[in-house]
C-alpha cells in the first residue's frame, strides 16, 4: 500500500501502461505536427499538392496515426484516475477526500492546458482532460453496465454524419495556429482555447469511461489473467481502425477523388470513431508485447518505458519544437517543410525525448512536470514511500 495513498513510485509501475505511452507519444508527435503544413489547398488536415512521397506518408498517417493516439491516452486517463482511487481507498479514505483530490487534479490539468495552449501550441488536450476529470467524477462511482452504455451512447453520437468533420482549407494560415506576433497569439488563442477545452472532452468520453473499467479489473497491470480478451481487443480494434479509415486516407493519399460533401460528411465521423476502436486495440497490443518482455529489457524499451512515465513532460516538450519550428515570428518553416520532412521532424522529435527521458531515468529524475501535477496533487513536497507494485 502506497503511504497515505500517494503516487507510485517509478520502480513500482506497471511495464504495459508506460511503455504504450511511451511509444504512443510518438503517435501523437506525427498526429500533431503535419497540421502546421502549408498546402494550395488543406484536406483532412494535409496539403493536397504534396509529392508521391507526401502522398503515400499522408495515406498513412492518416490511416494508422491520425484519430488513433489520442483515444489510447483518454483510455489510460481514465485507467489512471480508477488507479487512484482504489490506492485512495486502500489507504483508508473516504470518497468525499478522494474527490477533493481528484478535483485538484483536474484544476492543474486546466490551468497547465491553459498554459500550454496560449504559449506553446493551441492544439492541448490537457485542459480538455481537466475538464473531463472535473465534470466525470459522479461517473467513477457508476456501476459498470453504465459505464458502458454511457460509452456506447457518445460513441454514436460522436458517429453521426456532421458538415465539420473534414476541413477543407485553402493556404490561409490560422491566426491561432500560427499568429503572425506574439500579440495575436494571445489574442486569438485566448478565445478558441476555453472552445477547445470545453468541447474536447466530448471525444474522450468513451475512452474515458472505458479506462476506469478496465482499471477497476487492472487489466493492463495483470494482462496474463485477461490474454483472450487482450488479444481480442487488438486484432479486432486495429483491424477496424484501418478498414474504417480507408474511405478518408484514400482520398488524402490521391487515390480516389473527393467525394461529395453528403458523402464526407458520412466518412470524417466514421474515421474518428473508428479510431477509437484503434486505441483501444494499441493499448492491448503493446500491453500484450509488454508482457511478452517480461523482465527482458533492453536498453531502447527501458528509455521508451521513461517515457511513457513522464509522459507530460515530453509531451510539452514536443510543443516547444513545434513552436520554435512553424511560428511565423521564430523559424516559420511552416512553408519550408512538406509532409514527409514534417513527420521527419516528429520521428527525430520523439527521439529526442527518449534520450531525455532515458537521462532522467539514469538520475532517477521523474520528470519536472510530473513532480509539479504529482505535488499539487497530493499535496505533499515528500516522495512516496514504496507502494504496492502494478500503479500507473
Amino acid at each position: 500500500m502506497t503511504a497515505q495513498g500517494g503516487p507510485t513510485g517509478l520502480t513500482e509501475r506497471a511495464l504495459g501502461p508506460d511503455l504504450a505511452r511511451g511509444f504512443m507519444l510518438l503517435f501523437i508527435a506525427l498526429a500533431n505536427s503535419h497540421y502546421f503544413v502549408y498546402g494550395a489547398t488543406i484536406f483532412g488536415g494535409f496539403p493536397t499538392d504534396g509529392s508521391a512521397v507526401d502522398r503515400v506518408v499522408a495515406f498513412l498517417l492518416s490511416t494508422f496515426v491520425d484519430g488513433r493516439a489520442f483515444p489510447m491516452f483518454g483510455l489510460l486517463f481514465g485507467y489512471g484516475v480508477a488507479q487512484i482511487v482504489r490506492r485512495q481507498r486502500a489507504a483508508g479514505q473516504e470518497w468525499r477526500p478522494i474527490r477533493k483530490l481528484l478535483r485538484r487534479r483536474s484544476l492543474v490539468l486546466i490551468v497547465l492546458g491553459f498554459l500550454h495552449a496560449m504559449l506553446l501550441y493551441i492544439g492541448d488536450i490537457l485542459a480538455a482532460y481537466g475538464v473531463l476529470l472535473f465534470l466525470g467524477l459522479w461517473a467513477i462511482r457508476w456501476k459498470d453496465v453504465w459505464l458502458f452504455v454511457v460509452a456506447a451512447f457518445v460513441l454514436v453520437l460522436t458517429a453521426l454524419p456532421s458538415d465539420d468533420s473534414l476541413s477543407i482549407a485553402t493556404d490561409t494560415a490560422d491566426p491561432s495556429m500560427l499568429p503572425s506576433t506574439l500579440l495575436d497569439q494571445f489574442a486569438e488563442r485566448i478565445v478558441v482555447q476555453p472552445l477547445i477545452a470545453l468541447l474536447g472532452p466530448i471525444g474522450f468520453v468513451t475512452p474515458f469511461l472505458i479506462g476506469l473499467w478496465a482499471g477497476r479489473r487492472r487489466i493492463l497491470e495483470r494482462p496474463a489473467e485477461h490474454l483472450t480478451l487482450l488479444r481480442t481487443t487488438a486484432v479486432a480494434g486495429i483491424t477496424v481502425a484501418i478498414v474504417g479509415a480507408l474511405p478518408v486516407s484514400l482520398v488524402v493519399g490521391g487515390v480516389i477523388d473527393r467525394p461529395s460533401h453528403d458523402t464526407l460528411s458520412i466518412i470524417g465521423p466514421l474515421h474518428d470513431t473508428v479510431g477509437v476502436f484503434g486505441g483501444f486495440g494499441y493499448a492491448a497490443l503493446i500491453v500484450l508485447i509488454a508482457l511478452r518482455l517480461g523482465d527482458r529489457r533492453g536498453r531502447f524499451t527501458q528509455a521508451i518505458v521513461a517515457v511513457g512515465q513522464r509522459s507530460l513532460t515530453c509531451y510539452l516538450a514536443q510543443s516547444v519544437v513545434w513552436a520554435v519550428v512553424f511560428t511565423p515570428f521564430l523559424l516559420d518553416l511552416s512553408r519550408t517543410l512538406s509532409t514527409t520532412t514534417t513527420a521527419l521532424l516528429a520521428v527525430a522529435t520523439w527521439l529526442a525525448t527518449v534520450v531525455l527521458a532515458d537521462r532522467m531515468r539514469r538520475r532517477n529524475y521523474r520528470g519536472p512536470f510530473e513532480i509539479l501535477i504529482r505535488r499539487f496533487t497530493y499535496r505533499s513536497s515528500k516522495p512516496a514511500a514504496a507502494p504496492a507494485r502494478g500503479g500507473v
